[in-house]
C-alpha cells in the first residue's frame, strides 16, 4: 500500500473554505497531519477546528475517503519526529528539513502536529457503485 493523496479543507476567518494538499497518517484514533506555525491552515484550525480531509489512493482512483472532523490537539511536541516520519512515508527520505525542503528552513519554520478526530466518514468505491456513510 503506500501513502494516500490527501487534501485538507479548513475555514478562513471570512467563512470561505481553504484547501491544501497535506501528508497524513492515522494513529488508531485520529488522523494526524503536520503544518508549520503561522501557515494559513494552522491559523484557520486554531480559529475554527472543524475540517474535512479528502483522501484517495492514486492507484485506485475510483475509491475515496472523506473524513469530517474536529481538530482536538495542535502541538509542537513530537511534531518534528512526526514530520520526519511522514517525509519517509511520502518521499522515502528523511529528515524533512534537508531532504524534502531546504535545510535552512529549519531555522524559520516550526512544525505543528495536528490531531483530527473523525466525526463523520464517507467512503466511495465507484467500482461497485455504492457509497458508505458512517
Amino acid at each position: 500500500m503506500g501513502p494516500r493523496v490527501a487534501a485538507l479543507t479548513s475555514i478562513m476567518p471570512t467563512g470561505e473554505p481553504q484547501t491544501t494538499v497535506v501528508w497524513c497518517d492515522f494513529d488508531g484514533v485520529c488522523v494526524r497531519i503536520n503544518t508549520m506555525r503561522g501557515f494559513r491552515k494552522e491559523k484557520n484550525m486554531r480559529i475554527n477546528p472543524k475540517v474535512t480531509l479528502l483522501c484517495y489512493d492514486p492507484r485506485q482512483p475510483l475509491r475515496s475517503l472523506e473524513v469530517r472532523g474536529v481538530v482536538v490537539a495542535m502541538t509542537e511536541e513530537g511534531a518534528m519526529e512526526h514530520l520526519d516520519g511522514l517525509a519517509l512515508l511520502y518521499t522515502g527520505k528523511t529528515p524533512y528539513f534537508g531532504n524534502c525542503v531546504a535545510a535552512e528552513l529549519r531555522a524559520t519554520e516550526l512544525p505543528v502536529l495536528c490531531r483530527i478526530f473523525p466525526l463523520h466518514i464517507t467512503t466511495l468505491d465507484a467500482r461497485r457503485k455504492e457509497e458508505t456513510k458512517r
